[in-house]
């Protein structure tokens, strides 16, 4: 949990629409959030509970803020929202590998002659997390549950219960937990795009096991593209000089209101504390993932299909554009719903539905905000003309249709976590794609074929395993041969390498 920012993701590739926040796997978090330009005397800490547009349980504060001086008083916010943070604890089992003595027959005569043997170890880790229902939903970061063989939540009057994974989505970093409770404590949800640049936002977690400590700062930017190695799909941070610290992840960042605009994610720093900068994912990009998780079991991400870059200064003299900001489509999708609407190559795109795009993460924040299906009105501009094109957003599959999780996707055929490889590893490892397997379940066919922890997969069924998407469609056409020859057997053939050895292997795993 406890990691350190890593350094900024790429701005081409294909535009997911509901990309929710992605924060870096970094175990640090930062918040983010916005208040009102006028605040008004506290009237009171009087609650509604009411159904909000996501499908949670969670309270409308009736209360405002105070002016004290010229800053705000953030001691209504401070002292409501943090009955709301908890505290989460995670078990988890770890593979080390220890070295033992050098083998001479090896060394003389091949195989391995440092003796390297890998043992499980019981692991301990710690985060933050949000109560976003009454009836005991709590939203945290990917980071901090994933992996986890047991969860425990701390409530901020001490009681402890044990919590089950509703489900995650590692590009955003985003997961949502439960615990079988009542009446709980929540954080209302406030609107992220409403916050404003020098507005004051409240950091809500746990540092360094330090529970129901808040920090105060404001928003220093919006829509930053944070900088991280791992490839997230979230490019549109809340950045805040809110002081957070490992053991903030997950936690809440909440505005002058008391309403919740952010999930700490991450920090940039170069020692693993708090060094001024930390990011959050907006609670527009959050509260949608943990929404679709709970109603479809998995995240339904609008695709646009486009690629390209940010309109630079540089761009503009090469490309003879006639605009100095927005987003530049320099390529399309194999199947991309632009391509069909009638965008062209050399468009920039310069709003979604109405909203001003001036950047790649501004354009991603904009669509996460979409499912597939979702008919959106993107304007461009071409060669100093405006026009504007409705465009039906399509799924990872090229489809418009919603995407139902599969009981027998790859990772539960597999009895596997798989991760595709961040930037910094593709780039130590000399690779251009690949998925690392996390961890393994006792008996699962991926354990039975040999497989061992920390092996990267590089190819299925000698296709190029690039994403998780790839894996699932080669066991589908696995498991759609197999129903029509029911005397064969599926059998899938994995290879890749294990980084510790660079020894490249290949496994027949039988589904």
């Amino acid at each position: 949990m406890n990691k350190v920012l890593k350094k900024s993701a790429a701005v081409l590739g294909l535009v997911a629409v509901s990309i929710a926040a992605s924060a870096a796997t970094v175990h640090v978090m930062t918040r983010n959030g916005g208040s009102s330009s006028s605040y008004t005397a506290q009237s009171g800490l009087e609650s509604v509970t009411s159904a909000n547009e996501y499908g949670f349980q969670n309270a409308a504060y009736a209360i405002g803020s105070r002016q004290i001086g010229n800053a705000p008083d953030l001691t209504p916010a401070a002292e409501s929202s943090v009955k709301a943070v908890v505290h989460i604890k995670v078990k988890k089992t770890q593979q080390v590998q220890s070295q033992q003595m050098i083998d001479p027959f090896e060394f003389f005569f091949g195989g391995d002659p440092r003796g390297n043997s890998r043992r499980s170890e019981p692991v301990v880790g710690y985060g933050s997390g949000v109560i976003i229902s009454n009836d005991g939903y709590i939203m945290t970061n990917n980071h901090v549950v994933e992996g986890g063989d047991e969860l425990s939540v701390t409530l901020n009057d001490n009681r402890t219960f044990k919590a089950k994974l509703i489900g995650s989505d590692p590009s955003s970093d985003i997961a949502l937990i439960k615990v079988e409770a009542k009446d709980l404590p929540t954080i209302p949800f406030g609107n992220s795009e409403n916050l404003r640049l020098g507005e004051w936002v409240l950091a809500v977690g746990n540092p360094f096991n330090l529970t129901s400590t808040v920090t105060a700062g404001i928003v220093s930017a919006k829509s930053r593209a944070a900088a991280t190695g791992d490839q997230l799909g979230v490019g549109a941070f809340i950045q805040t000089d809110a002081a957070v610290n490992p053991g903030n992840s997950g936690g809440a960042l909440v505005n002058a209101a008391g309403e919740l605009v952010g999930i700490n994610t991450m920090i940039y720093s170069q020692t693993g504390n708090y060094a001024g900068y930390s990011f959050a994912v907006p609670i527009n990009i959050a509260a949608k993932v943990v929404s679709d998780i709970k109603k479809y079991g998995t995240v339904q991400r609008g695709m646009l299909g486009v690629a390209g870059a940010d309109v630079t200064s540089e761009l503009v003299q090469k490309e003879g554009l006639k605009v100095n900001e927005g987003f530049y489509v320099a390529d399309f999708a194999e199947i991309s719903a632009a391509l069909a609407a009638g965008i062209e190559k050399g468009d920039v795109i310069t709003a979604i539905d109405g909203h001003r795009i001036t950047s790649f993460a501004q354009l991603q924040e904009q669509l996460s905000r979409f499912r597939p299906g979702d008919a959106v009105q993107v304007t461009v501009n071409r060669k100093g003309a405006e026009k504007t094109y409705k465009v039906t957003l399509r799924n990872q599959e090229g489809g418009s249709k919603l995407l139902k999780q599969s009981p027998n996707g790859a990772n539960n055929r597999l009895g596997a976590t798989l991760k595709e490889l961040g930037a910094n590893e593709l780039r130590a490892y000399g690779l251009s794609y690949g998925l690392v397997v996390q961890s393994l379940q006792s008996n699962s066919a991926l354990r039975k074929a040999g497989v061992r922890e920390g092996f990267v997969l590089l190819t299925a069924n000698n296709v190029p395993l690039r994403s998780q998407s790839d894996l699932n469609q080669v066991v589908s056409a696995l498991d759609k041969a197999g129903s029509q020859s029911r005397s064969r057997r599926s059998a899938l053939q994995l290879r890749g390498f294990y980084p510790e050895t660079g020894e490249v292997v290949s496994f027949v795993v039988d589904l």
